[in-house]
Protein backbone atom coordinates (compact mmCIF):
# COMPACT_ATOMS: atom_id res chain seq x y z
CA UNK A 1 0.00 0.00 0.00
CA UNK A 2 1.38 3.40 -1.02
CA UNK A 3 1.32 5.98 1.76
CA UNK A 4 0.69 9.66 1.09
CA UNK A 5 3.66 11.83 2.08
CA UNK A 6 3.21 14.61 4.60
CA UNK A 7 4.19 17.25 2.04
CA UNK A 8 1.74 15.94 -0.57
CA UNK A 9 -1.04 15.84 2.03
CA UNK A 10 -0.28 19.41 3.06
CA UNK A 11 -0.33 20.58 -0.56
CA UNK A 12 -3.66 18.84 -1.17
CA UNK A 13 -5.15 20.59 1.83
CA UNK A 14 -3.79 24.03 1.03
CA UNK A 15 -4.91 23.78 -2.59
CA UNK A 16 -8.48 23.55 -1.28
CA UNK A 17 -8.14 26.31 1.32
CA UNK A 18 -9.35 29.84 0.70
CA UNK A 19 -9.65 32.66 3.25
CA UNK A 20 -13.01 33.52 4.73
CA UNK A 21 -13.47 36.77 2.82
CA UNK A 22 -15.95 38.51 5.11
CA UNK A 23 -14.37 41.35 7.10
CA UNK A 24 -15.54 43.59 9.89
CA UNK A 25 -14.35 46.85 11.41
CA UNK A 26 -13.72 46.70 15.15
CA UNK A 27 -12.29 48.96 17.84
CA UNK A 28 -8.55 48.70 18.47
CA UNK A 29 -9.08 47.60 22.05
CA UNK A 30 -10.98 44.57 20.70
CA UNK A 31 -8.50 43.78 17.90
CA UNK A 32 -5.71 41.95 19.72
CA UNK A 33 -5.02 38.63 18.00
CA UNK A 34 -7.28 39.34 15.03
CA UNK A 35 -6.14 39.02 11.41
CA UNK A 36 -5.92 42.21 9.34
CA UNK A 37 -8.28 42.23 6.37
CA UNK A 38 -6.36 44.82 4.34
CA UNK A 39 -3.05 46.66 4.13
CA UNK A 40 -2.78 49.68 6.42
CA UNK A 41 -1.42 52.85 4.82
CA UNK A 42 -0.33 55.79 6.96
CA UNK A 43 -2.34 58.92 6.24
CA UNK A 44 0.03 61.03 8.34
CA UNK A 45 3.68 61.07 9.29
CA UNK A 46 5.04 59.94 12.66
CA UNK A 47 6.29 62.13 14.19
CA UNK A 48 4.06 64.73 12.49
CA UNK A 49 6.76 67.43 12.75
CA UNK A 50 10.43 67.76 13.70
CA UNK A 51 10.73 67.42 17.47
CA UNK A 52 13.36 67.34 20.15
CA UNK A 53 14.93 64.03 21.13
CA UNK A 54 16.31 65.46 24.38
CA UNK A 55 15.67 68.04 27.08
CA UNK A 56 17.67 71.15 26.20
CA UNK A 57 17.55 74.18 23.95
CA UNK A 58 16.35 74.57 20.36
CA UNK A 59 18.94 76.66 18.55
CA UNK A 60 20.31 77.69 15.18
CA UNK A 61 23.48 75.60 14.97
CA UNK A 62 25.49 78.45 13.46
CA UNK A 63 24.69 80.61 16.51
CA UNK A 64 26.21 78.18 19.01
CA UNK A 65 29.73 79.17 20.05
CA UNK A 66 31.33 77.81 23.22
CA UNK A 67 31.26 80.48 25.91
CA UNK A 68 29.09 82.92 23.94
CA UNK A 69 25.72 83.57 25.66
CA UNK A 70 22.37 83.11 23.91
CA UNK A 71 19.11 84.65 25.12
CA UNK A 72 16.28 82.25 26.01
CA UNK A 73 13.18 83.75 24.37
CA UNK A 74 10.56 81.05 25.02
CA UNK A 75 9.75 77.71 26.61
CA UNK A 76 8.32 74.90 24.45
CA UNK A 77 6.94 71.92 26.42
CA UNK A 78 5.78 68.79 24.60
CA UNK A 79 2.37 69.39 23.05
CA UNK A 80 2.75 73.15 22.68
CA UNK A 81 3.93 74.76 19.41
CA UNK A 82 6.56 77.46 19.73
CA UNK A 83 7.13 80.78 18.00
CA UNK A 84 9.69 81.20 15.18
CA UNK A 85 13.24 81.38 16.53
CA UNK A 86 15.19 84.55 15.78
CA UNK A 87 18.93 84.60 15.12
CA UNK A 88 20.99 84.74 18.29
CA UNK A 89 18.22 83.30 20.42
CA UNK A 90 17.30 79.94 21.94
CA UNK A 91 14.15 78.19 23.11
CA UNK A 92 13.93 76.01 26.18
CA UNK A 93 12.57 72.69 24.89
CA UNK A 94 11.77 69.29 26.33
CA UNK A 95 11.74 65.80 24.87
CA UNK A 96 9.00 65.56 22.26
CA UNK A 97 8.60 69.31 21.94
CA UNK A 98 7.98 70.54 18.39
CA UNK A 99 10.97 72.34 16.92
CA UNK A 100 10.27 76.04 16.28
CA UNK A 101 10.69 77.44 12.77
CA UNK A 102 14.29 78.56 12.32
CA UNK A 103 15.83 76.06 14.78
CA UNK A 104 17.87 73.21 13.30
CA UNK A 105 19.43 71.51 16.34
CA UNK A 106 19.03 70.92 20.07
CA UNK A 107 21.80 71.71 22.54
CA UNK A 108 21.28 69.27 25.41
CA UNK A 109 20.99 70.87 28.83
CA UNK A 110 24.07 69.02 30.09
CA UNK A 111 26.14 70.98 27.53
CA UNK A 112 25.09 74.41 28.81
CA UNK A 113 25.15 76.62 31.85
CA UNK A 114 21.81 78.38 32.05
CA UNK A 115 19.26 80.26 34.07
CA UNK A 116 15.75 81.44 33.21
CA UNK A 117 16.83 84.02 30.63
CA UNK A 118 20.11 82.94 29.06
CA UNK A 119 22.44 80.04 28.41
CA UNK A 120 26.19 79.70 27.87
CA UNK A 121 27.11 76.78 25.58
CA UNK A 122 29.82 74.36 26.71
CA UNK A 123 29.76 72.52 23.34
CA UNK A 124 28.76 73.10 19.76
CA UNK A 125 26.07 71.32 17.73
CA UNK A 126 25.59 70.40 14.07
CA UNK A 127 22.47 70.59 11.94
CA UNK A 128 19.96 67.91 12.98
CA UNK A 129 21.69 67.03 16.25
CA UNK A 130 19.23 65.69 18.87
CA UNK A 131 16.32 66.28 16.48
CA UNK A 132 13.78 63.63 15.44
CA UNK A 133 12.75 64.65 11.92
CA UNK A 134 9.19 64.53 10.65
CA UNK A 135 8.37 61.03 9.43
CA UNK A 136 11.44 59.45 11.02
CA UNK A 137 9.31 56.57 12.28
CA UNK A 138 6.57 56.45 9.63
CA UNK A 139 6.35 58.44 6.42
CA UNK A 140 2.97 59.58 5.15
CA UNK A 141 1.75 57.09 2.52
CA UNK A 142 3.91 54.23 3.82
CA UNK A 143 2.46 50.75 4.35
CA UNK A 144 2.74 50.06 8.07
CA UNK A 145 0.98 46.69 8.31
CA UNK A 146 0.05 44.05 5.74
CA UNK A 147 -3.16 42.16 5.15
CA UNK A 148 -3.00 38.82 6.90
CA UNK A 149 -0.91 39.95 9.86
CA UNK A 150 -2.09 38.89 13.28
CA UNK A 151 -2.38 41.99 15.42
CA UNK A 152 -0.03 42.08 18.40
CA UNK A 153 0.12 44.67 21.20
CA UNK A 154 2.85 46.61 19.35
CA UNK A 155 0.73 46.66 16.19
CA UNK A 156 -2.20 48.21 18.05
CA UNK A 157 0.12 50.91 19.36
CA UNK A 158 1.41 51.51 15.84
CA UNK A 159 -2.12 51.90 14.48
CA UNK A 160 -2.98 54.37 17.22
CA UNK A 161 0.15 56.38 16.42
CA UNK A 162 -1.19 57.12 12.93
CA UNK A 163 -4.60 58.12 14.27
CA UNK A 164 -6.49 54.84 13.90
CA UNK A 165 -9.00 53.79 16.54
CA UNK A 166 -10.42 50.90 14.50
CA UNK A 167 -9.09 48.05 12.37
CA UNK A 168 -10.51 46.11 9.43
CA UNK A 169 -10.12 42.42 10.26
CA UNK A 170 -11.25 39.09 8.91
CA UNK A 171 -14.30 37.59 10.55
CA UNK A 172 -13.38 35.14 13.30
CA UNK A 173 -13.23 31.58 12.02
CA UNK A 174 -15.50 29.13 13.85
CA UNK A 175 -14.58 25.46 14.26
CA UNK A 176 -16.82 22.74 15.70
CA UNK A 177 -15.06 19.93 17.55
CA UNK A 178 -16.44 16.54 18.48
CA UNK A 179 -15.01 13.37 19.92
CA UNK A 180 -16.34 9.92 19.07
CA UNK A 181 -16.36 6.68 21.00
CA UNK A 182 -18.44 4.87 23.60
CA UNK A 183 -15.30 4.60 25.72
CA UNK A 184 -15.02 8.36 26.25
CA UNK A 185 -16.10 10.03 29.48
CA UNK A 186 -16.02 13.69 30.41
CA UNK A 187 -13.98 14.41 33.58
CA UNK A 188 -14.49 14.34 36.52
CA UNK A 189 -17.06 11.57 36.11
CA UNK A 190 -15.92 8.26 37.58
CA UNK A 191 -14.54 5.79 35.04
CA UNK A 192 -16.03 2.38 34.51
CA UNK A 193 -13.96 -0.54 33.19
CA UNK A 194 -12.93 0.13 29.59
CA UNK A 195 -13.55 3.87 29.74
CA UNK A 196 -11.08 6.76 29.36
CA UNK A 197 -11.32 10.50 29.80
CA UNK A 198 -11.87 12.72 26.78
CA UNK A 199 -8.53 14.55 26.80
CA UNK A 200 -8.56 15.42 23.09
CA UNK A 201 -11.44 17.84 23.61
CA UNK A 202 -9.33 20.08 25.81
CA UNK A 203 -6.27 19.90 23.57
CA UNK A 204 -8.16 20.77 20.39
CA UNK A 205 -10.18 23.54 22.03
CA UNK A 206 -7.02 25.10 23.45
CA UNK A 207 -5.10 24.84 20.17
CA UNK A 208 -7.93 26.50 18.27
CA UNK A 209 -8.45 29.21 20.86
CA UNK A 210 -4.72 29.93 20.79
CA UNK A 211 -5.05 30.55 17.04
CA UNK A 212 -7.82 33.08 17.62
CA UNK A 213 -10.52 30.68 16.43
CA UNK A 214 -13.98 30.47 18.00
CA UNK A 215 -14.77 26.94 19.22
CA UNK A 216 -18.15 25.21 19.15
CA UNK A 217 -17.98 22.15 21.39
CA UNK A 218 -20.27 19.38 20.13
CA UNK A 219 -19.29 17.07 22.97
CA UNK A 220 -18.89 13.29 22.85
CA UNK A 221 -20.69 11.34 20.14
CA UNK A 222 -21.36 7.67 20.82
CA UNK A 223 -20.67 4.90 18.31
CA UNK A 224 -24.02 5.18 16.56
CA UNK A 225 -24.56 6.11 12.92
CA UNK A 226 -27.69 8.23 13.40
CA UNK A 227 -26.26 10.10 16.39
CA UNK A 228 -23.12 10.77 14.40
CA UNK A 229 -25.16 12.09 11.46
CA UNK A 230 -27.14 14.40 13.72
CA UNK A 231 -24.01 15.73 15.43
CA UNK A 232 -22.26 16.39 12.12
CA UNK A 233 -25.33 18.13 10.69
CA UNK A 234 -25.54 20.41 13.72
CA UNK A 235 -21.81 21.10 13.50
CA UNK A 236 -22.09 22.09 9.83
CA UNK A 237 -24.90 24.50 10.68
CA UNK A 238 -22.92 26.21 13.44
CA UNK A 239 -19.32 26.33 12.20
CA UNK A 240 -17.04 27.02 9.25
CA UNK A 241 -14.98 23.85 9.80
CA UNK A 242 -15.54 20.56 11.61
CA UNK A 243 -12.80 18.64 13.42
CA UNK A 244 -13.45 15.17 14.78
CA UNK A 245 -10.99 13.12 16.83
CA UNK A 246 -11.37 9.38 16.48
CA UNK A 247 -13.67 7.32 14.29
CA UNK A 248 -11.59 7.30 11.10
CA UNK A 249 -9.83 3.94 11.48
CA UNK A 250 -10.95 0.61 10.04
CA UNK A 251 -12.95 -0.55 13.06
CA UNK A 252 -16.44 -1.96 12.56
CA UNK A 253 -17.88 0.53 15.05
CA UNK A 254 -16.30 3.64 13.56
CA UNK A 255 -19.32 5.34 12.00
CA UNK A 256 -17.77 8.70 11.14
CA UNK A 257 -16.72 7.71 7.63
CA UNK A 258 -20.19 6.47 6.72
CA UNK A 259 -21.94 9.49 8.24
CA UNK A 260 -19.67 11.98 6.49
CA UNK A 261 -20.04 10.16 3.18
CA UNK A 262 -23.83 10.31 3.48
CA UNK A 263 -23.74 14.03 4.26
CA UNK A 264 -21.01 15.05 1.84
CA UNK A 265 -17.75 13.48 0.76
CA UNK A 266 -14.75 11.95 2.49
CA UNK A 267 -11.24 10.97 1.49
CA UNK A 268 -9.47 8.72 4.00
CA UNK A 269 -5.72 9.10 3.72
CA UNK A 270 -3.08 6.69 4.90
CA UNK A 271 -0.28 9.08 5.65
CA UNK A 272 3.44 8.41 5.78
CA UNK A 273 3.56 10.06 9.20
CA UNK A 274 4.17 8.73 12.68
CA UNK A 275 2.28 9.21 14.87
CA UNK A 276 -0.96 9.75 12.98
CA UNK A 277 -1.19 7.39 10.01
CA UNK A 278 -4.98 7.48 9.50
CA UNK A 279 -6.48 10.89 8.73
CA UNK A 280 -9.58 11.91 6.83
CA UNK A 281 -10.50 15.08 5.01
CA UNK A 282 -13.77 15.89 3.31
CA UNK A 283 -16.89 18.01 3.50
CA UNK A 284 -20.12 17.87 5.47
CA UNK A 285 -22.81 19.95 3.77
CA UNK A 286 -20.03 21.95 2.06
CA UNK A 287 -18.17 22.58 5.32
CA UNK A 288 -14.57 21.30 5.49
CA UNK A 289 -14.18 18.25 7.72
CA UNK A 290 -11.05 16.89 9.41
CA UNK A 291 -11.06 13.41 10.87
CA UNK A 292 -8.01 13.20 13.11
CA UNK A 293 -6.75 10.00 14.76
CA UNK A 294 -8.03 9.32 18.25
CA UNK A 295 -4.73 8.69 20.02
CA UNK A 296 -3.86 11.90 21.90
CA UNK A 297 -0.35 12.37 20.50
CA UNK A 298 -1.54 11.53 16.98
CA UNK A 299 -4.31 14.11 17.31
CA UNK A 300 -1.83 16.74 18.43
CA UNK A 301 0.77 16.02 15.76
CA UNK A 302 -1.65 15.85 12.82
CA UNK A 303 -3.28 19.07 13.99
CA UNK A 304 0.05 20.89 14.16
CA UNK A 305 1.46 19.53 10.90
CA UNK A 306 -1.67 19.46 8.71
CA UNK A 307 -4.74 21.10 10.23
CA UNK A 308 -3.01 24.23 11.53
CA UNK A 309 -1.67 25.41 8.12
CA UNK A 310 -5.09 24.81 6.53
CA UNK A 311 -6.92 26.75 9.23
CA UNK A 312 -4.34 29.55 9.10
CA UNK A 313 -5.07 29.91 5.39
CA UNK A 314 -8.82 30.08 6.05
CA UNK A 315 -8.17 32.76 8.66
CA UNK A 316 -6.48 34.88 6.00
CA UNK A 317 -3.10 34.78 7.72
CA UNK A 318 -0.11 36.10 5.84
CA UNK A 319 2.04 33.26 7.20
CA UNK A 320 0.46 29.82 7.13
CA UNK A 321 3.46 27.51 7.44
CA UNK A 322 5.25 26.86 10.71
CA UNK A 323 8.98 27.52 10.61
CA UNK A 324 11.49 24.73 11.28
CA UNK A 325 14.87 25.35 12.86
CA UNK A 326 18.08 23.28 12.94
CA UNK A 327 19.03 21.52 16.16
CA UNK A 328 21.55 18.91 17.27
CA UNK A 329 20.20 15.53 18.33
CA UNK A 330 21.18 14.39 21.82
CA UNK A 331 19.83 10.91 21.09
CA UNK A 332 20.02 7.98 18.69
CA UNK A 333 16.97 6.91 16.73
CA UNK A 334 16.13 4.73 13.74
CA UNK A 335 13.04 5.82 11.81
CA UNK A 336 10.74 3.42 10.03
CA UNK A 337 9.15 3.87 6.62
CA UNK A 338 7.18 6.94 7.72
CA UNK A 339 8.27 10.48 8.53
CA UNK A 340 8.41 10.68 12.31
CA UNK A 341 7.75 13.58 14.65
CA UNK A 342 9.54 13.01 17.93
CA UNK A 343 8.57 14.88 21.06
CA UNK A 344 11.71 16.71 22.14
CA UNK A 345 12.81 19.52 24.36
CA UNK A 346 14.78 22.17 22.47
CA UNK A 347 17.43 23.55 24.85
CA UNK A 348 19.94 26.33 24.05
CA UNK A 349 23.48 24.94 24.08
CA UNK A 350 26.03 27.67 23.38
CA UNK A 351 25.54 28.85 19.81
CA UNK A 352 23.30 25.90 18.91
CA UNK A 353 20.16 24.17 20.15
CA UNK A 354 20.24 20.69 21.62
CA UNK A 355 17.28 18.37 21.07
CA UNK A 356 16.55 16.02 23.96
CA UNK A 357 14.05 13.27 23.20
CA UNK A 358 11.35 12.13 25.61
CA UNK A 359 12.00 8.61 26.85
CA UNK A 360 8.78 7.15 25.39
CA UNK A 361 7.46 8.10 21.94
CA UNK A 362 4.22 6.08 21.77
CA UNK A 363 1.11 7.71 20.29
CA UNK A 364 -0.74 7.37 23.59
CA UNK A 365 1.97 8.88 25.80
CA UNK A 366 0.35 12.20 26.67
CA UNK A 367 3.07 13.06 29.17
CA UNK A 368 5.46 13.44 26.23
CA UNK A 369 3.39 16.38 24.97
CA UNK A 370 3.37 18.10 28.34
CA UNK A 371 7.13 17.61 28.71
CA UNK A 372 8.18 18.65 25.20
CA UNK A 373 8.35 22.07 23.57
CA UNK A 374 9.12 20.95 20.03
CA UNK A 375 8.82 18.22 17.42
CA UNK A 376 11.97 16.87 15.80
CA UNK A 377 11.36 15.82 12.18
CA UNK A 378 13.01 12.54 11.18
CA UNK A 379 12.87 11.48 7.53
CA UNK A 380 11.71 7.97 6.55
CA UNK A 381 14.37 5.33 7.25
CA UNK A 382 16.77 7.93 8.67
CA UNK A 383 19.30 6.75 11.23
CA UNK A 384 19.89 9.55 13.74
CA UNK A 385 23.19 9.66 15.61
CA UNK A 386 24.09 11.91 18.53
CA UNK A 387 25.18 15.28 17.14
CA UNK A 388 23.27 14.97 13.87
CA UNK A 389 21.41 18.07 12.72
CA UNK A 390 17.63 17.69 12.61
CA UNK A 391 14.90 20.17 11.72
CA UNK A 392 12.59 20.86 14.62
CA UNK A 393 9.24 22.56 14.87
CA UNK A 394 8.44 24.67 17.90
CA UNK A 395 5.02 23.57 19.03
CA UNK A 396 2.57 26.45 19.22
CA UNK A 397 0.35 24.35 21.41
CA UNK A 398 2.99 23.27 23.88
Amino acid sequence: MTLLSVENARQRLLSQAAPVLACETIALDQALGRILGDDVIATRAVPPADNSAMDGFAVRSNDVVVGQPLAIHQIIPAGSPGQPLNAGGAARIFTGGEMPIGADAVLIQEDAEFDAVRLVPKATVVVGENVRPKGQDIEEGAQVLARGQQLRPADLSLLASIGKDKALVYRTLTVAILSTGDELVQPPKALKPGQIYNSNRYALAALLTQMGISVVDMGIVSDDLEETRVALTRAAQQADVIICSGGVSVGDRDFVKEAVTQLGALDVWKLAIKPGKPMAFGHVQNKPFFGLPGNPVSTFVTFEVLARPYLACLQGRLETESVTWPGQAAFEFKAGARQEYLRVRAVPNGSSVQLIAFKAQGSGVMSSLSWANALAVVAPNQWVQVGDTLPYLLMNGL
